[in-house]
């Protein structure tokens, strides 16, 4: 079993990194998405990371042997190239009907529905910390659509679709993860990424139109490179926050995404008006914001923190002398 370093404070700042950058990454799609279209976002940002990762495994002489894989394992690679990919070009279909911090509030649901997937395949436990936090997440839900719950159940409108399409790309990324999690039992994370980046990029190469990288401007060309290294760097950040604390607390930490995106988004709105629109909520709205981001934290959180008062409570137990 893995074991954390103890270098907290510096696992925190990676997952802080990862929080950042996955925050600031629908800001930058957004504006992207004005020149050039959602497979062809998916597939610069596919190729240019499978590309890099490729040489650095190459450099290191640990690339991976296709062949060497059993049929099983070569269907749950399959499975996660469809995910990743349905999730990417989902991801940004969504995000071209919704505002930033409505997409990265709304995926949230992505983890949930992993969670749910590893309770059938893998069994694994749904404590009542978890079920309060689903709970706490589902009232958030309501309240961040208060005024829009009618447009969402009466009316298949832009905004609605926008969430339908959401909640694909969470399913997708759902299924992904699953197989990942078997493949991680044959390969590293590093690995694993490389195959199913670069064979991601082959299967959205005939929908891609790569020459529309020649109808940005020079902001969203910059913001093109920041979404390709966005996607190496925060990945890095979140996996090295792994070694150093505890994966529960990265967890709970890249919840808050939401929230940074949400705040950069009222920062970028007020120095860059014309690039960036606000959001437009009510009070209400923003509770709901937190609550879901309270949520997904208690999600991430219980199992350890219900381990550690079991923990204290044997030990007690162990300590103190029964009474005669």
């Amino acid at each position: 079993m893995h074991v954390a370093s103890g270098r907290w404070l510096y696992g925190f700042l990676l997952a802080l990194t990862t929080t950042t950058l996955w925050g600031v990454l629908p800001i930058m799609l957004k504006e992207v998405l004005n020149g050039m279209d959602a497979f062809t976002v998916s597939w610069y940002r596919m190729l240019s990371s499978g590309l890099v990762l490729l040489l650095w495994l190459a450099a290191r002489r640990r690339l991976p042997s296709i062949r060497a894989l059993s049929a099983r394992n070569r269907w749950l690679l399959l499975v996660a190239v469809l995910g990743l990919a349905c999730n990417y070009v989902l991801y940004v279909l969504a995000l071209d009907r919704l505002t930033p911090g409505t997409m990265q509030l709304m995926i949230q649901i992505a983890p949930i529905m992993l969670m749910l997937g590893s309770m059938l395949v893998f069994k694994e436990r749904f404590g009542i910390g978890q079920l309060l936090g689903l709970a706490v997440l589902l009232l958030g839900f309501g309240l961040f659509f208060n005024q829009r719950l009618v447009e969402l159940f009466t009316q298949l409108s832009d905004y609605t679709l926008g969430i339908l399409i959401t909640l694909a790309a969470a399913l997708a990324w759902a299924l992904y993860g699953l197989a990942q999690k078997q493949l991680l039992t044959i390969w590293s994370s590093v690995t694993i990424m490389m195959v199913i980046y670069l064979a991601c990029a082959v299967l959205l190469a005939p929908l891609a139109t790569p020459s529309q990288i020649m109808q940005l401007n020079q902001l969203q060309l910059w913001l093109l490179l920041g979404c390709c290294l966005n996607t190496l760097v925060a990945y890095g950040a979140f996996a090295e926050a792994l070694v150093h604390w505890e994966a529960s607390r990265v967890s709970a930490t890249v919840a808050t995404t939401p929230l940074f995106t949400f705040a950069l988004v009222a920062l970028g709105s007020m120095l860059w008006p014309a690039v960036i629109k606000p959001e437009l909520l009510n009070s209400l709205a923003y509770l709901g914001a937190l609550l879901v981001v309270s949520g997904s934290a208690l999600i991430a959180l219980a199992p350890s923190l219900l381990q550690k008062l079991e923990n204290r409570r044997l030990r007690r137990l162990t300590v103190t002398p029964p009474l005669e």
